[in-house]
């Protein structure tokens, strides 16, 4: 992946300036099911690669079916969870697969390490992505490219999170989309 920032909405203004940016791949974030059918088409129209955290789509559950559905009605680039059967269902079904991992404390890392071996994702997104010294130990670990996310405030966060080993840092902070451009 050489894009470096992944722009992330929550909501549709933040998803129309999106799509004026010169991103080709973004993250939405949280959103009702009715609204999937519109910013797909909207990215379509853009010619943009979309995105989609399974976990926040409010309206259906994040499980083997809905996912089947996403993967088949959407055909989105990609989908984000922190559900092993998601990214099991969106890999057997062709689509990009980002295990989002919660850097807690070191018990919950090595559930993680245990979950990454199982799933073999496309992509790990690791929160809070501003440890960097993190990072480089998931990434030597796991062998699988990662995305920093969550906590990213500043330009100097996504230098650091690039330096310790990740592909790209999703935020949802415009100023630093603008700086990576």
């Amino acid at each position: 992946m050489g894009q470096k920032i992944l722009p992330a909405s929550s909501n549709l203004k933040d998803f129309e300036r999106f799509l004026k940016s010169p991103y080709e791949i973004g993250v939405f974030l949280e959103m009702h099911i009715a609204q999937l059918k519109h910013v797909n088409a909207m990215a379509e129209v853009h010619g943009k690669k979309m995105l989609y955290h399974m976990d926040m789509i409010h309206g259906i559950k994040s499980d083997d079916y809905s996912t089947e559905f996403i993967c088949q009605e959407y055909r989105p680039y990609g989908l984000i969870s922190t559900k092993s059967n998601v990214i099991l269902k969106a890999k057997q079904k062709g689509i990009i697969a980002v295990q989002r991992i919660f850097l807690l404390d070191s018990h919950a890392l090595e559930k993680s390490y245990k979950l990454l071996e199982k799933t073999q994702p496309d992509y790990i997104e690791v929160l809070p992505g501003i440890m960097p010294e993190l990072i480089t130990e998931v990434n030597e670990r796991c062998k699988i490219p990662l995305f920093a996310g969550g906590f990213i405030r500043s330009v100097e966060d996504v230098e650091n999170a690039l330096k310790a080993g990740a592909v790209a840092v999703t935020t949802s902070k415009k100023e630093i989309w603008n700086h990576f451009k």
